[in-house]
């Protein structure tokens, strides 16, 4: 072992990053790659734009660090009004982390301490469901409530289950039905839950509204969200929407969740909300929450020594006031849509493709072994593994995954470049992104 960095996995060859422009990655060797899933979809803006970065260092000059429990902040007032302008009416009131996991946990842990406010410390609404095929974050609580089986196996001793519904996976339903004769049975699942558990003993539940890394941007049918919603309502449970990933213009709306009309007492956020240009999250909350409190206790029970950090503030700031000057998200929809069809023609053609779903630049490949069957590679194949390494020799960066059939098979692969990616530049990606899966298939099918 060579180096002083813990890496993620002592068995992967790592490319060596030089520096970063616009959509690009550029290596040490001097060679151009197309970021074609923003790391993890986070580089939504791509990369080194001078405002942001400015903006930041201006805010670095000023004050890098102000203890929350003793300071407001007003660049951190300013980062809220600009995310609460950006979120669904009604969602008026911001809480900031460092992450996604720690948006999650700030979530799970403030839905329980609302129903303690109103109900009294006896409440019994204490759980959250989940769906399976999920990915809320790598804390203890968030794997407890997350259903992604690859990241829990090792850890769970560790944490006290959740309980789980089925994700909205049409394309292989695990109720063995099609939509829409279905009448969504995903969705009536929630209620089947929520009573069989008792709604006194409830607190919340939690979505991503379009699944991103565990199945690969699985997309719900239209009436999926509106039902749910519906049923959080009638059984008193808040309604958690995740949308680390989906979020910040990602799917072409602002929210996922706007695509669908619907309002969640909750949003969770984080990788696009600063972009990647600081370690930022956050959860945007329904007035009524934070109220209950103010009138209750007085206090949050909850906290992180860099929760409302004012660097990540300033990036906060600097990002939205570049997507709303720029029009990023309606780039999103318009160039997505046109990238989308172009994304399900390669699939069509591809002998290895199974489905291609998604919407605006938040695209998911299942990868299959016989497509008239769905039959799957075998896990030993590496068949994403297989695909993201011939994309790599395209020069695109794409972002793998796997087991979401039954927490062992399935592959899949995420491709979401950056929001402000242009028609010429999505043609590029679709052009790399057909060869990598053409010389991939020779490979697996071999």
């Amino acid at each position: 072992m060579t180096g002083h960095a813990f890496p993620r996995s002592f068995k992967t060859k790592y490319l060596k990053v030089s520096h970063g422009e616009n959509i690009y990655i550029y290596d040490t060797e001097g060679r151009q790659y197309i970021d074609g899933c923003c790391g993890a979809l986070v580089s939504n803006l791509g990369h080194a734009v001078p405002e942001i970065t400015s903006a930041i260092t201006r805010q670095l000059g000023k004050i890098e660090f102000a203890h929350p429990s003793r300071w407001s902040c007003g660049v951190v007032e300013e980062a809220a009004a600009a995310v609460a302008e950006f979120s669904p009416d009604g969602l008026n009131q911001v809480w900031f982390v460092c992450g996604g996991s720690e948006a999650i946990e700030s979530a799970v842990k403030l839905a329980r301490q609302y129903y303690v406010e109103r109900d009294g410390k006896g409440s019994a609404k204490h759980l959250t469901i989940g769906r399976w095929n999920s990915y809320h974050g790598s804390t203890i609580g968030t794997m407890a409530i997350a259903g992604s089986m690859a990241r829990r196996r090792t850890f769970l001793p560790l944490f006290t289950e959740s309980p789980k519904i089925a994700a909205s996976y049409c394309y292989r339903c695990p109720f063995e039905l099609s939509y829409p004769s279905c009448g969504v049975r995903c969705a009536r699942q929630l209620e089947e839950e929520i009573r069989r558990i008792g709604p006194e003993y409830i607190a919340s539940f939690i979505a991503e509204p379009v699944v991103g890394s565990t199945v690969g941007a699985l997309t719900p049918p239209g009436e999926y969200w509106p039902m749910v919603r519906e049923i959080c309502d009638r059984y008193d449970v808040m309604l958690i929407a995740d949308e680390v990933m989906s979020g910040c213009g990602r799917t072409g709306r602002n929210f996922a969740v706007d695509h669908w009309g619907v309002t969640p007492d909750i949003i969770a956020t984080a990788k696009g909300l600063a972009a990647g240009y600081v370690p930022t999250g956050g959860i945007i909350v329904r007035d009524y929450i934070p109220e209950a409190i103010k009138q209750g206790s007085g206090a949050f029970g909850h906290g992180h020594t860099y929760n409302g950090n004012p660097v990540s503030a300033a990036a906060v700031v600097a990002v939205m006031k570049y997507m709303k000057e720029r029009g990023v998200v309606a780039n999103a929809a318009r160039v997505g849509a046109a990238f989308g069809e172009g994304l399900k023609k390669i699939g069509a053609s591809s002998p290895i493709v199974g489905e291609v779903r998604g919407m605006g630049l938040m695209w998911g490949f299942e990868l299959v072994r016989d497509k008239a069957t769905k039959e799957p590679f075998a896990k030993a194949a590496g068949a994403a593994g297989v695909v993201t390494a011939e994309c790599v020799g395209e020069r695109l960066i794409i972002y793998p995954g796997s087991g979401m059939i039954d927490g062992i098979e399935g592959d899949n692969f995420l491709i979401a470049p950056p929001l402000v990616t242009t028609e010429e530049q999505a043609g590029t990606i679709l052009e790399r992104l057909e060869a990598g899966l053409a010389s991939a298939a020779k490979k697996l099918l071999q």
